[in-house]
């Protein structure tokens, strides 16, 4: 399955396929980094805050994941930091998130970078941007809580959605503006009945748009030069993002930049508009003075875009694998016994392409970094952790045998003065500080 794309506006941007093609380098060196800085003081230095009023310039770090080590384009006022050969070198302590986001660390935000990076030229500006953005993001009052927008890995959910994202793909290759126009309404169609199903679709998902979703679209805005570029982008964007194992955190990286370049051809000053209950498809739909969608004309909207059901057909199937799949899952982590982590300060490090819903009852994670006062879980392909929808707790499975600390696709590590003991439930396990008794378990 596949979005009607053109072939002029493919021409424009085929490099893009290097973006899950790259090769990834050895270690990161200092010429390597100062290109990385480089082009992005250049990209920050060309905006000089022009789109979001504010400056994207700001502390730079890159990080190997593989031994932690740090190559910055400033100094830290920590002093962790040294200066050698035009950056400045460290490695991160052992409990400091690794991770493409915004980042305080010694007394300083910073932009955090993961090696490798994408060395393509149009790609590497993207992801700079978006990463950039990520730093000056709060500070805009752009940054909204996340909720699981866990509707998206249901049938209804991830038909209505791809609908959608092909409805915008066509809004953005059109030539005639009421072609644009008649495109964006049958997107904004899809979205609505979507809304309408799910009762908390509609904030949830604007929520992500925001966090997500701007930053993407700043990237693209800023990192590409031609409009038609930004356009071939979004196009692929939403393409490349129907591969995605699991909607539930991904979509906005997908539709952020269609919805953002969609918004600067109708309403240029629609970023002074993001108030704390924007949403990016009313604002749209504003700008081109689009009415509520007649919900008697949802089918012809969906034969336009699914003309022989090979979409659907396709849907079904895999929310018959996703049927037995959640069965397993509810078997191994709800029902049957678990080691209960108690979350408190917790941080997050996974892939947002995995991310499952698990009913009403929280959301996998197939693959996870988690870590917290009493220390550090990792989740690696085969194993899985639910983290419950109150985000209080994370269950992973108990084994059969052992310490306790390892199990079937996960490792647990203890802090010292932390141990695993009985929970609540027979056959569970929880974790205490060492001298707590059972009533005082955190």
């Amino acid at each position: 399955m596949s979005l009607p794309l053109a072939r002029p506006v493919l021409a424009a941007f085929t490099c893009l396929a290097a973006l899950v093609a790259t090769p990834a380098r050895a270690a990161p060196d200092h010429a390597s980094a100062l290109h990385v800085f480089n082009e992005a003081r250049t990209l920050c230095e060309r905006d000089n805050g022009a789109l979001w009023g504010q400056s994207l310039c700001g502390p730079i770090m890159i990080v190997d994941p593989a031994d932690r080590n740090v190559i910055a384009n400033q100094v830290d006022p920590g002093g962790v930091l040294v200066a050698k050969d035009g950056v400045f070198t460290g490695t991160l302590p052992p409990a400091t998130l690794i991770a493409n986001t915004r980042l305080e660390w010694s007394g300083t935000q910073w932009t955090q970078l993961v090696w490798p990076v994408p060395f393509e030229p149009a790609l590497l500006r993207v992801f700079l941007v978006h990463e950039m953005f990520h730093r000056i993001q709060p500070g805009l009052g752009l940054a909204r809580p996340e909720a699981g927008n866990r509707h998206l890995d249901t049938l209804e959910g991830r038909y209505l959605l791809q609908l959608e994202w092909r409805a915008l793909a066509r809004a953005l290759m059109a030539d005639q503006a009421q072609a644009r126009r008649d495109r964006i309404a049958d997107a904004l169609a899809f979205r609505q009945e979507r809304r309408r199903l799910f009762d908390a679709a509609a904030a949830d998902e604007a929520a992500l748009e925001i966090n997500e979703g701007i930053p993407e679209y700043t990237g693209v805005r800023l990192g590409l030069h031609r409009d038609e570029q930004r356009r071939a982008y979004a196009v692929y964007a939403l393409a490349r993002f129907l591969d995605s194992p699991s909607f539930v955190r991904s979509f906005a990286y997908a539709c952020g930049p269609a919805y953002g370049l969609l918004l600067d051809q109708a309403d240029p000053a629609w970023h002074g508009k993001l108030g704390a209950d924007a949403d990016l498809g009313a604002l749209l739909a504003a700008a081109h003075r689009i009415e509520v969608a007649n919900p008697a004309e949802l089918g012809a909207r969906k034969r336009r875009y699914d003309a022989d059901g090979g979409l659907r057909t396709t849907e079904e199937a895999r929310e018959r694998e996703r049927l037995t799949r959640l069965a397993n899952w509810r078997a191994a982590l709800v029902d049957g016994p678990a080691l209960v982590l108690p979350l408190a300060k917790s941080h997050f490090q996974f892939n947002p392409q995995t991310l499952a819903a698990l009913d009403d009852v929280g959301t996998v994670y197939p693959s996870l970094r988690l870590m917290d006062e009493w220390g550090e879980l990792v989740v690696v392909d085969g194993g899985a952790a639910l983290v419950h929808a109150d985000r209080k707790r994370a269950t992973v499975a108990m084994p059969q045998e052992g310490n306790g600390l390892t199990g079937d696709g996960w490792t647990l590590t203890l802090k010292p003065g932390w141990k695993i003991v009985p929970g609540e439930r027979k056959g569970d396990s929880t974790l205490v500080r060492e001298g707590a008794g059972l009533d005082e378990r955190q």
